[in-house]
Formats: structure tokens, sequence, C-alpha cells
């Protein structure tokens, strides 16, 4: 069974196509005049495009954040900031739909962003809203936060501040706050009806993106490093000053006789960061430069793009969906494919059932391909949220199976709300399903929903399919199921369900859609 998408009506068991999820509206009650708006301040349709120093603000002025800097225009300034302004400005122009959050820090290179995106806005229809994330890490970030919320608001941009609340005890706090950082500012954007989120990186960022991740082993996916447009968390994220180095944003500060703080962290030499643009910099007398070194980055995400494309065309006809979600690929097709195209072929395989931004590291998948590869069964092993094993004697028979380790699924949710997992997206109409489907939550079938269906089975009540039978046990836990008070009420791929008078009725015509070959396949 394979195809660009699959679903099952909640309480029965057929399949159909996938149709792709509408963009969110704009949001028509966003408060506060937009910035494309003619009543917002300093945002008037037709105004001079240079970029003006911000009014002063009547209101008390918010604390001055300690790490604020400001520097007078250099010799050349004017030059190189008028140019800056207009490629990123092109940049904007060409990505921005007509309603766009900007991630600002107070940093240098997003306050940039944020002028050359108000300069846009007097030129275009453009409603803009900027957000900054306080993690709490650091003992000024509230004033910095402050301080960045009334420069907005002297330019007439709605502000909001996200602070992150639950951090994590342990682990990689770094990578944790990245993580919650896309995360916060996703959920904003999906409330305020902004489609894209603009970010400030630039080819210096692009560069020391790549010396880190050749360090850590990445492979192409890695080293194609960031991308103007990409998604994460649900959000689509736009670069526009990816082709332009840090010197031409703060020639567009300078120039505009804007102040911006400089995080001290970005100093620290214990930071691999910095560690990195230290020996780019050491590396200048020879020849690489952040230039020379993002472009070999935007090289490597073209090929990583046409080898995605090739694994795709790979996996159509080839890559199944079992009875209980799992995914099932030849394993003697894996076993003969060339080994740079089986390699991208698991990492899109793991990373699009586990939902994840990016696939496990390099390292870590070759000791799978080489599992893979080697004579006799694959017993289960984890990795990246996903459980992976192989059938079969030899390395040439029987199928490789993945499917989601079941300690890594997330809670039971509203089937109303997003698809449970990323993956499982339940869908009907009418009053009557609304207000079933609000009694209701989606979640993983588990051990107590196997042990009922056992028993039915065992008193002839129900009776399991081939295709349920043969797929692993931990892949039928993690299967989605629908419960109402408690109570299992049906578990779609098993084809089971409790009788319709006990309230689950209208859930009967809902269709439980499988998105995830859509991803894939795409």
């Amino acid at each position: 069974m394979s195809g660009a998408g699959t679903s099952r009506p909640a309480c029965a068991g057929r399949r159909e196509g996938v149709a792709d999820a509408a963009p969110p509206p704009a949001s028509p009650d966003a408060p506060g005049p937009s910035a494309g708006e003619p009543d917002a301040p300093g945002l008037a349709p037709g105004a001079a495009a240079a970029i003006p120093a911000p009014e002063p603000d009547p209101a008390p002025e918010a604390p001055r954040p300690v790490d604020l800097v400001s520097h007078p225009a250099q010799p050349g300034d004017a030059e190189l900031a008028a140019a800056a302004r207009a490629a990123l400005r092109a940049r904007l122009d060409a990505l921005a739909p007509e309603a766009l959050g900007l991630a600002v820090s107070g940093g240098g290179d997003s306050l940039a962003l944020l002028l050359a995106a108000v300069e846009l806005a007097r030129e275009r229809p453009l409603r803009l809203e900027a957000v900054t994330v306080d993690h709490g890490l650091r003992a000024e970030a509230g004033v910095e936060a402050a301080w960045t919320a009334a420069l907005c608001a002297r330019l007439g941009v709605p502000h909001a501040t996200l602070r992150w609340q639950d951090r994590p005890a342990t682990g990689n706090l770094a990578e944790a706050a990245r993580d919650a950082r896309a995360g916060l500012i996703a959920g904003w954007a999906a409330d305020r009806g902004l489609p894209a989120v603009a970010l400030a990186h630039t080819r210096d960022d692009q560069a020391e993106t790549l010396l880190m991740r050749i360090a850590r082993g990445s492979g192409l996916d890695g080293l194609s490093s960031m991308r103007e447009v990409s998604e994460r968390a649900g959000a689509r994220w736009l670069r526009p000053a990816l082709a332009l180095g840090r010197e031409d944003l703060r020639a567009i500060l300078r120039d505009a006789g804007q102040d911006w703080i400089e995080d001290p962290s970005n100093e620290d030499p214990t930071r691999d960061r910095v560690k990195a643009r230290r020996a780019l910099a050491a590396l200048r007398p020879v020849g690489v430069t952040a230039e020379g070194v993002a472009a070999t980055a935007a090289r490597l995400a073209e090929d990583s793009d046409a080898l995605r494309e090739l694994a795709a065309g790979f996996l159509r006809g080839r890559l199944a969906v079992g009875g209980a979600g799992e995914l099932r690929l030849p394993r003697a097709a894996l076993a003969e494919a060339p080994r740079a195209l089986r390699r991208r072929v698991l990492a899109e395989l793991f990373r699009a059932l586990a939902g994840a931004a990016h696939a496990p590291r390099a390292r870590a998948l070759a000791e799978v391909e080489a599992a893979i590869l080697a004579p006799g069964p694959l017993p289960p092993r984890t990795l990246g949220g996903c459980v992976i094993l192989a059938e079969g004697p030899e390395a040439g028979a029987a199928d490789v199976v993945l499917h989601r380790e079941p300690a890594a699924l997330p809670a039971p949710a509203s089937p109303l709300a997003a698809p449970w997992d990323g993956r499982w997206r339940l869908e009907g109409e009418g009053p009557a399903y609304r207000r079933a489907a609000e009694r209701t939550v989606i979640g993983p079938l588990g051990a107590t929903g196997l042990a009922l269906l056992s028993a039915e089975a065992r008193s002839g009540a129900w009776t399991p399919s081939a295709a349920w039978s043969r797929a692993p046990r931990h892949a039928r836990a993690g299967t989605p199921a629908l419960r109402i008070g408690g109570r299992l009420a049906a578990a779609p791929l098993a084809d089971w369900r409790i009788d319709p008078g006990q309230g689950v009725a209208p859930l009967a015509q809902a269709t439980l859609r499988d998105l995830l070959l859509e991803r894939i396949l795409r």
C-alpha cells in the first residue's frame, strides 16, 4: 500500500488521498495599527525611502540595556547601507506575504531587518508584527525585551514578548532553548495570523554554522546549513539577509543613527559559534572567507535538494504503510541502492516519521545502515524517536520496518487541534461530530488498548486483519485511538469501535487521515 497519503474512517477501515492544509488566515482583529496602514506612525504610503532615526517616544522611555551600543557613521557607510538596504528589501519583497512576523532580539542583525521591513511596508501592503523571546537565561534579558518593544512602538510595529517558562533541569540547554524559541514563535505567528516569520541570519552565520557542522560530522543536509525558506515547528521561516554580511547590517544601523544591543556572550571564547567565527578570521589569509564558505553551503543545498528528489523517486512504489501505520521497505531494494541514496532514504524516513526538523546524526545513521546490510535479522533498535528492525534471515530478505517508539509519542490531545503526532488528523463534519469530538481525545492505543482488543478477538467479537496481526506489537501499541471519558471508543487502524449507541455514532462518519506519505514523497 503506497501513495501520497492515506486515511481511514475513524471507526471503519478504508484509505483515501490527503488534501493539503490551508494556511491560517490573517487575523482581522489584530490590535494596534498595522505596519502598512496609513495611520501607522512613521509608515504612511509614499514616504521617503531612506530609513529615518526613530521618533522620540513621548511615553516614558524603557530602561536602557547595559549592553546597548552606539556607533557613529563611518566613511563609506552611506553607500554600503544603501546597497544593503536595497538588497534586503528586494529579498523581503520577493519572500514576504502580506502579513509577516519579525523575530527581533534587539541585536544588530534583527534591528537592521526590522528597519528594512518598515521601509518596505511604506511601499507595498505589508502588515508587520514583531516578537522577542525572553529565555530567562540572562538577568538583562527582560530589560532588553522592554527596550526592543519600545523601539517597535516608536516605529508603529506591534510587538510581543514571549517568555520561556519550562526550562529543562538537565540536558543540552542551548538546544532546548533553540527548540523552545521556534515553538514559541511558531505558536505566536499562528495566533496572530502571520503565515511567515523573518529571521535575520546573515552569510556570516551561515559560514559559522557550516564549520560547526563539519566538526560534528554532519552529512549533506547538515552541511547545507540554513535555507532562505524553511519550515519548522509548523511555521514558515524566511531568511532574507543570508546573502548579506554582518557588517552590511551594521552599516544600515550606523547610517540610520540606530543603537543596538551587543550580547556579551557573542564574545565568549567557550562558545562553539565564537570559536567558528575566530577560525574563519584566522583562515582569511589563505583565502577562506565567510562569503566563500556560505557559497559552498548554497551549492551543497542544491545537491541536497537533488538527492531528496531522487530519494522520493526511489521510495515511490517501494514504500508501503502497514496495518499499524508502520513503514515497510524491501530490504533487498535498500541494500542494492547506491550508498548516498540509501543514507538519504534512511534519513528522510527517520526525520519524517518522527516529525523532526533534522534527521538523526550521520554516525548513528551509518550504524543503522551497517546493521541493515549485515546478514541475519536486525533486532529492534531505537533512534530519533523511532524503532527500526529488519525481518528475514538474510540482508536481502523481507522488509525493513520502521515505526514510532512508544515512549516518544506525544500525550493524548483533542482531535480538533493539530494532527496528533504530526501525522494523524481526524476530519468530520456537522455539529454532531464537533460535539462528539469535543468530548474525545486522540492518543496511543497503548498496552491497555491492546489487551482489550485481544479479549475482543478471543471472544469472537472482533477479528483482526492479517496486516494488523503482522505489524510489530509496539507499532500496534502506538497507533492512534479515540477515547471518551477515558474509555476506548475506537481504534481506527484496527477497524474496531464500541457500539455506536455509546455516543460515538457521529465519529463513525469521521475520517482519520494519515499525512506521513505526503511529507515523504512530496
